[in-house]
C-alpha cells in the first residue's frame, strides 16, 4: 500500500487532541475527531460545522476526502452535508466538517469523538478541448435510471 507523507499542525485548541489515525492496518479511512472543548449538539435536521483541531499540508497532486463514518450514520442518523468534502492540496486552515443530524433525537459530540474519516487520492486534473460534435457511445443521452432497477 502506498504511503504519503503528509504534514500536521495542531491548533490552539488542538493541543491534546489526538492525531488523525487508521484503526486497522488495511483501512482506507482515517478518523478525524472532533476539537470541541465544550459539546456540540445537533439537533433533527440541524446542520454544524464542527472543527479537528488540526491543519494538514498534503502532498502536490494529492486531495484528502472527507466522508461520514458509516457508524454514526447507520446508529443515529449522523452525516455530513458536502459528501465527500474535497480538501486541496493548496488549503492551509484548519480542518471543518459540515455535520447534519438526519436522525430523529438530538446527537451531542463531545472532544475527541470520532466525527468522520479522511481518505488521501491522487488527482488529475482535466484539460477542455472544445468540439462541435462528441463521439457517439452505445448509452447516448441515456440517463436517470434508464437502465431499470437491475
Amino acid at each position: 500500500m502506498e504511503k504519503i507523507k503528509v504534514f500536521v499542525e495542531r491548533t490552539a485548541d488542538g493541543k491534546d487532541l489526538n492525531l488523525p489515525k487508521y484503526q486497522t492496518e488495511q483501512s482506507a479511512g482515517m478518523d478525524l475527531y472532533a476539537c470541541t472543548h465544550e459539546p456540540i449538539t445537533l439537533n433533527p435536521g440541524e446542520i454544524r460545522l464542527v472543527p479537528t483541531g488540526i491543519k494538514i499540508a498534503i502532498p502536490n497532486g494529492f486531495e484528502a476526502q472527507i466522508r461520514p463514518r458509516s457508524g454514526l450514520a447507520l446508529k443515529f442518523g449522523i452525516s455530513m452535508v458536502n459528501t465527500p468534502g474535497t480538501i486541496d492540496a493548496d488549503y492551509r486552515g484548519e480542518i471543518k466538517v459540515i455535520m447534519i443530524n438526519h436522525g430523529s433525537e438530538a446527537f451531542t459530540f463531545d472532544h475527541e469523538e470520532r466525527i468522520a474519516q479522511m481518505v488521501f487520492n491522487p488527482i488529475v486534473q482535466g484539460v477542455f478541448v472544445e468540439t462541435n460534435e462528441l463521439e457517439e457511445s452505445f448509452r447516448g443521452e441515456g440517463g436517470f435510471g434508464h437502465t431499470g432497477k437491475e
